[in-house]
């Protein structure tokens, strides 16, 4: 009995050296320029703020989100499909921003960051030229598709379909502003 437990570790330990093994394939993507993960979609392990945090990019939004007590929201069960502005659609109304971050503002700048969220997950294969998406603030985006360009309202997703563990994120080149702001 020892003899085939013993066997059976060592298989077990040749299956993993085998599957390690195979698990990199540095050599062959070096040569096509591309990577498991562009291959491959990868499960999402982090939230949709951890997803935020981790992109430079969007260090704006997160302070905004942080600012406006957003961030327990987020990292909910969800799932939540966000509409996620650049740092540069920011800077490009920074004086908007600067007063919206101030605390007697916080429920304009909530107003704000809930329209770029809409309730369940959608990629962006999902959306369709005229769609209409109800956002948590309770207005709509109007969603149009032309070629590869997909626009939310007035804003264009430049990064579509960043998958996080409870929903998905797009990334936009303009801040959306609902209607009533």
């Amino acid at each position: 009995m020892r003899k085939r437990t013993l066997a059976v570790a060592l298989s077990v330990a040749a299956l993993g050296l085998v599957a390690a093994g195979c698990g990199s394939d540095d050599e062959e993507t070096a040569a096509t320029g591309t990577t498991a993960a562009e291959t491959a979609p990868a499960e999402a392990t982090e939230d949709i703020v951890a997803v935020a945090q981790a992109t430079p990019d969007l260090s704006t939004l997160v302070s905004a989100v942080t600012a406006a007590d957003l961030v327990e929201t987020l990292q909910g069960e969800g799932p939540f499909t966000v509409f996620a502005p650049t740092n540069e659609a920011f800077s490009s109304i920074q004086d908007t921003v600067d007063t919206l971050l101030k605390p007697e503002n916080k429920d304009d700048l909530t107003s704000v960051l809930t329209y770029h969220v809409v309730p369940g997950e959608l990629n962006a294969a999902d959306l369709t030229d005229g769609q209409e998406l109800e956002t948590v603030n309770g207005e709509t985006l109007t969603v149009s598709v032309e070629g590869d360009t997909v626009k939310v309202g007035d804003a264009t997703v430049v990064q579509a379909d960043v998958p996080a563990s409870n929903g998905v994120v797009h990334v936009i080149d303009t801040v959306l502003v609902p209607p009533a702001n």
